[in-house]
């Protein structure tokens, strides 16, 4: 998909052959193998050695169980006090053993509840506790629930069908084969592969841990392993998502997060950042040997980042091994630029208090000290950071520059997927396309000494 800056430099990746998965989509998987669920509940994401260390981490009394046994603790009086209270105590049931709080989770899930993910998730993690009327009522419920999305095709509602699917798949397989097969073959390899591997579809921040949860699903129960059917865009996407943090951290009241840019700038939403970091958890439980979630895992270990809310522990117990090893994230290079979805985050330095700088989705935003502000690519002067220089070209079409060793230098503002001929101080006119975000990068350009630098 991209050969991102941060691929080129001195950190080296080796995730090609990581990607290797158990089944090619669009090569291996022929047209009438069926997506086929082999195995038995508990089947989504509590998989055996993941059980195993959940409830090692209840045996050892972790920060994390505490957190979260005193989250279900203080929520018993008020089931308001878990946001995803079916969710909350059905995995507290897994790990604890607790039948009080599964007998829980199955009277949520019988009673007003509406959330298809959540309803499938008791379903599956509390088999053992639910008499047949009651299990014909909830397998009901989900089939309603897949007929009555069927027509969303956003990623949490995909996310919400193929749960469901999972769950049924041994106690009426017909309808959950068949959305699975069409979640495969026609939403995924149809649609969503093919726009991801050309840059022209993002994942957006907020359904990121939505997507993971769909590849966890599949790759756990199925065999298929959805990034088969874009292997760069899964190579580059979880440094992407690191990369297009603020900065400066959040303090909530329970921990401190770190804000993913948007494209509008307001107030921060902690639940939106307990998501971005949940996702994070599930993209190194996916593949832990691959290099960007050994980077992400390293970031991931601050405990003052740890989730202590009633919404947010219940992911971070699920998804954290504290005992799988990280990179250092300080190894990671400043400038990210992915050419294909038009997205460039430069970096001051890791440190909270850095500058940060991104163009993306059609803005550009300057970030420091925790204040951000939207950039006017008419009028803005060249910004030089450590890493980078960038020059705003939506009118200006003249520059001078001094780039120190090692620096990029983009042009940003400019049209999306135009050929500029480009002229550097004694250097030959030569042609360069800006990308799918109107930014265009610069080789070659001369440094230790000022430079002009012409777009035609």
């Amino acid at each position: 998909m991209t050969q991102s800056v941060w691929m080129r430099a001195n950190f080296t990746l080796v995730a090609v052959a990581a990607l290797a998965a158990p089944v090619l989509l669009q090569g291996q998987m022929a047209a009438d193998d069926p997506v086929a669920v082999f195995t038995a509940h508990p089947r989504l994401f509590l998989r055996p050695a993941r059980l195993r260390l959940l409830r090692r981490e209840r045996e050892r009394a972790s920060e994390r169980w505490r957190q979260f046994a005193s989250a279900m603790a203080e929520s018993a009086a008020d089931e308001g006090g878990i946001p995803e209270p079916g969710f909350a105590a059905a995995l507290n049931y897994q790990v604890s053993g607790d039948q009080a709080m599964g007998r829980r989770a199955v009277n949520w899930a019988l009673g007003e509840a509406g959330d298809l993910r959540q309803l499938a998730l008791v379903f599956d993690w509390c088999q053992d506790l639910m008499t047949g009327a009651e299990r014909e009522r909830l397998t009901a419920r989900l089939l309603k629930g897949i007929s009555e999305t069927a027509s969303g095709e956003s990623i949490p509602a995909v996310r919400g069908r193929v749960l469901a699917a999972v769950a049924l798949y041994d106690h009426v397989p017909e309808a959950p084969e068949r959305e699975l097969e069409r979640v495969v073959r026609l939403w995924w390899l149809g649609r969503m592969a093919p726009a991801l591997q050309a840059g022209g579809g993002v994942v957006p921040r907020a359904d990121a841990y939505a997507l993971y949860e769909i590849l966890h699903a599949l790759l756990d129960n199925t065999n298929v392993d959805l990034r088969d059917g874009c292997p760069a865009f899964f190579r580059d996407f979880p440094i992407g998502h690191l990369m297009s943090y603020y900065p400066a951290p959040y303090a909530a009241p329970e921990n401190d997060y770190y804000m993913g840019a948007g494209r509008e700038i307001g107030d921060p939403d902690p639940r939106q950042a307990a998501l971005s970091r949940a996702a994070e958890l599930a993209m190194v439980a996916y593949d832990t040997n691959a290099p960007s979630s050994q980077v992400l895992q390293g970031w991931l270990t601050h405990d003052r980042f740890l989730m202590r809310s009633a919404f947010g522990i219940p992911y971070e117990f699920l998804w954290a091994n504290p005992y799988q090893p990280g990179l250092s994230y300080y190894d990671v290079p400043l400038v990210y630029h992915n050419p294909e979805a038009g997205r460039l985050f430069i970096r001051e330095s890791w440190d909270d208090t850095a500058i940060w700088f991104g163009a993306f989705d059609g803005v550009l935003q300057f970030s420091q000290g925790g204040h951000t502000r939207v950039l006017d690519p008419a009028g803005t002067p060249p910004l030089a950071l450590p890493a980078a220089v960038v020059c705003f070209g939506r009118l200006a079409r003249k520059f001078r520059v001094t780039v120190e060793k090692g620096q990029a230098v983009f042009v940003v503002g400019l049209e999306p997927r135009h050929t500029y001929l480009v002229e550097v101080d004694d250097e030959e006119m030569f042609e360069a396309a800006s990308d799918a975000g109107g930014i265009l990068a610069l080789p070659d350009v001369p440094y230790g000494r000022p430079a002009g630098v012409r777009l035609q």
